[in-house]
């Protein structure tokens, strides 16, 4: 490296050296940065939730569907990030910051590109996507309202997003946390000040709950440009030169399109499983929208430590060395198993106690507790399956997996959960019994690919 790569890289920070020293201690200290903004950023939906629920059925059941729809819609973003991802954390283990820093606002230019189409169509086929669900009339009224708010927010989303991306992928994964942090301390009090109003401001219920989340997201945003421009952080950038880059382009989203499409399906099987369930009524609908929120905890460690690996993994296939990215992998799986059998375990037992913090509504209750236990088959490879699934996207190999959650969601968890509810009269409960059923089947996948090791040979 020159000179000028040198400040690039270190910013005013020092620099560490991902891709030496010890595997675990490298991953111990990537990994808990990671795993709280996880959190983080399981507290915004999580945060409305709690306070949504005090609305009723309607507004958790709006809230839960309209959310499966900006995910679905923002599948196109995931997909820059995954391709940028990828490549940063390639360029930083060469030790070539210089074409980092080309990724990265190439990532941004198009963010701004596919924010703006993704506002368009969020906020014009709103009500249209929500008839098409099927749901009850005051649940797509409230869920179209909550829809608009949030693709107006496109582009904040997706910057911020980017902008987390570029820190973590280039080795830092405090700076992010600790913005991260700060926003969600906004979030937390706005959110109920939006939703039920205090002082001069109204109360506007779900529109309330839209509104705090993408403030708290513009102040994180915020934080995260400052990092990045003045070099607090890993990798500094900067507009010196800046231009669209085609070919640059083309990469990132050569290496994102499986990840879109693998994102997209997922979100659009999500949807289509949604749309199962809101056969059997508003309340199995809120159910569920619970559940997944409670889902969310026995994620946090494996996409934190899956993350972490795939920077780790990326770092060093970069700079030559595979089998210590392998290691990266076996550390983070064991580590994160290790915590969702605690978590299943006191999950299983206890299930009301954690219900009861979204929801007092007695029948909501009943139902949730059979969709947690029910659910816990799954979630004990809940420690595996995000880790594969960010370790593998982490090194831009992006083609696999997408074969894999392809495969799992249209051959196995949609023909299951048609078919399942017929099945002993299972009812609705038959749907959550074929995707317990068919995450078992697709991490099963996951680990004999990783033991394969063709991921080593992946080229960016």
């Amino acid at each position: 490296m020159n000179e000028q790569e040198k400040d690039t890289l270190r910013g005013k920070r020092k620099v560490k050296d991902w891709t030496k020293g010890s595997i675990l201690k490298n991953l111990l200290l990537l990994s808990w940065p990671l795993i709280i903004s996880h959190i983080m950023m399981m507290t915004g939906p999580t945060i409305d939730m709690i306070w949504v629920g005090k609305l009723g059925p309607d507004a958790i059941a709006a809230v839960g569907v309209s959310g499966i729809v900006v995910m679905l819609v923002m599948t196109a973003m995931m997909g820059v990030a995954i391709g940028a991802r990828a490549l940063i954390a390639r360029f930083i283990g060469m030790k070539e910051p210089m074409n980092a820093v080309r990724v990265a606002r190439q990532a941004f230019i198009i963010s701004m590109a596919f924010s703006l189409v993704i506002a368009a169509i969020g906020i014009i086929f709103s009500d249209t996507i929500l008839h098409l669900m099927g749901v009850e009339k005051e649940v797509l009224r409230l869920g179209s309202a909550y829809l608009k708010v949030q693709f107006c927010g496109a582009i904040i989303m997706g910057f911020w997003m980017i902008s987390e991306i570029i820190m973590q992928s280039s080795g830092d994964t405090i700076t992010p946390m600790r913005n991260g942090i700060i926003s969600k301390v906004f979030h937390v009090i706005l959110s109920p000040i939006f939703i039920f109003g205090w002082l001069f401001i109204p109360g506007m219920g779900v529109i309330g709950a839209a509104l705090a989340n993408i403030a708290s997201m513009f102040a994180g945003l915020v934080m995260n440009l400052y990092s990045l421009f003045t070099g607090k952080t890993q990798l500094q950038l900067h507009l010196k030169g800046v231009r669209i880059d085609f070919p640059l382009i083309w990469r990132i989203i050569k290496i994102g399109i499986p990840g879109v499409v693998m994102l997209a399906q997922k979100n659009l099987s999500n949807l289509i499983v949604m749309k199962i369930i809101v056969h059997y009524g508003t309340l199995a609908v809120a159910a569920h929208t619970v559940l997944q929120r409670v889902e969310m905890i026995f994620f946090m460690a494996g996409v934190g430590m899956g993350s972490a690996a795939g920077v780790l993994a990326g770092q060093n296939l970069g700079a030559g060395q595979p089998q210590r990215a392998g290691k990266s992998g076996i550390y983070a799986i064991g580590i994160a198993e290790t915590f969702v059998v605690i978590a299943c375990t006191l999950a299983f037992i206890f299930p009301e106690t954690l219900i009861s913090i979204f929801t007092r509504d007695p029948a909501l209750i009943e139902i949730t507790t059979v969709f947690l236990r029910i659910g816990v088959v799954g979630y004990l490879m809940c420690g595996l399956e995000p880790v594969f699934l960010n370790f593998f996207t982490g090194v831009g190999d992006t083609t696999v997996p997408m074969a894999f959650e392809v495969g799992t969601t249209w051959f196995l968890l949609l023909p299951m959960a048609i078919i399942f509810p017929g099945l002993w009269n299972l009812g609705v409960y038959g749907v959550r019994w074929a995707m317990a059923l068919s995450f078992v089947l697709l991490t099963a996948a996951y680990v004999v690919y990783f033991m394969m090791g063709r991921w080593k040979m992946k080229e960016v």
